[in-house]
């Protein structure tokens, strides 16, 4: 391996000044790594306003690298991908993970190409080779019926993390670390990108990636109304709602509840499959998922292959005892 280049790296996420809990569970990844690396764990973090940077030390960093500016309000991938292009070339890091949400999808790419690196996508493990000390990047592949085991040959080596693959270290309030300001010239906030607006999803308080439990509906549920059952059930479990692409293209639910190859990965404590018939596409977005529960009223539906609990009935008819049940407290109804 290429000795100039050392250490690991995580790219934090800021909402509204705060570091998200995604970015807790990258550091407790980076951790296992660079202990096995014998190196230094690091954390990037960009943002206009960055409120409690002093967690990422909590929570495992060694160093938290970060760059506040007023031009970072939005996220702005070009301006995003400059600065951790000059931050990478100066310290030159080994290894940088990212989650694999919205921000992490859109990001990394474009770093990896400028960077004219490798990138693999959606990790659920890491490994260290021994003989190498190179990073084995491991991801479901085939619609999750293989485990598939990458390596990159060009450096740095680059992946995303799928949210919720791994519970963040314990809070140490005590420990010690460096927290380093960088700055940088305007031209390196330059950007091609417009901000036009912000829309905040006002069909779910929980976005499905970081929801424990999920509760999703394909065209099992007949039409577009039986919806108002999965929300109430999302309530009463305190989840989120996912869907299949086929009911989004019908108009039944927005996009951002999709899950599968063409929209979210999930892997939720409990994925509940209402009037899902199982395509490929979708349970590799949901496949590994640590209990599933699906509804449906087709016996050979492949759904039912890969859920530990399977209801042979119309989703239809279940839903309201369902919901009727959990509302009364009777878990024998």
């Amino acid at each position: 391996m290429n000795q100039e280049y050392k250490g690991v790296w995580t790219i934090a996420e800021v909402t509204e000044g705060k570091i998200n809990t995604v970015s807790y569970e990258l550091l407790s990844w980076g951790k296992g790594l660079a202990e096995k690396l014998g190196t230094e764990l690091s954390s990037i973090v960009l943002s206009d306003k960055i409120e409690n940077k002093e967690d990422l030390i909590h929570y495992g960093a060694d160093n938290v690298y970060y760059v506040e500016n007023k031009r970072l309000n939005h996220f702005y991938p070009d301006m995003y991908v400059n600065i951790l292009k000059n931050l990478i070339e100066e310290f030159k890091p080994e290894i940088i993970l990212a989650s694999a949400t919205t921000f992490g999808r859109t990001l990394m790419p474009l770093l990896s190409a400028k960077l004219n690196t490798g990138l693999t996508a959606d990790c659920t493990d890491f490994e260290i080779e021994d003989k190498t000390n190179k990073l084995i990047q491991i991801r479901p592949a085939i619609g999750g019926n293989v485990m598939a085991k990458i390596k990159t040959t060009t450096m740095p080596q680059m992946a995303t993390v799928r949210p919720k693959s791994k519970k963040p270290l314990p809070k140490d309030e005590k420990r010690q670390g460096k927290t380093i300001k960088k700055e940088y010239d305007e031209e390196i906030y330059q950007t091609k990108y417009k901000w036009i607006e912000f829309k905040k999803d006002e069909t779910s308080e929980l976005p499905i990636q970081q929801a424990d439990v999920v509760i999703a509906g394909g065209k099992g549920l007949k039409k577009k109304e039986n919806f108002k059952y999965l929300y109430n059930l999302s309530q009463l479990l305190n989840g989120a709602v996912g869907a299949t692409r086929a009911v989004v293209d019908m108009g039944w639910i927005d996009y951002s509840h999709q899950v599968g190859l063409s929209g979210k990965t999930v892997n939720p404590n409990l994925y509940i499959a209402i009037g899902i018939s199982g395509a490929v596409q979708h349970i590799a977005g949901m496949s590994s998922s640590k209990y599933i529960i699906s509804i449906n009223k087709d016996p050979e539906a492949p759904i039912l292959k890969v859920s530990d609990l399977g209801i042979v009935a119309d989703a239809s008819d279940i839903l309201p005892l369902l919901i009727k049940g959990l509302n009364s407290g009777d878990k024998n109804e």
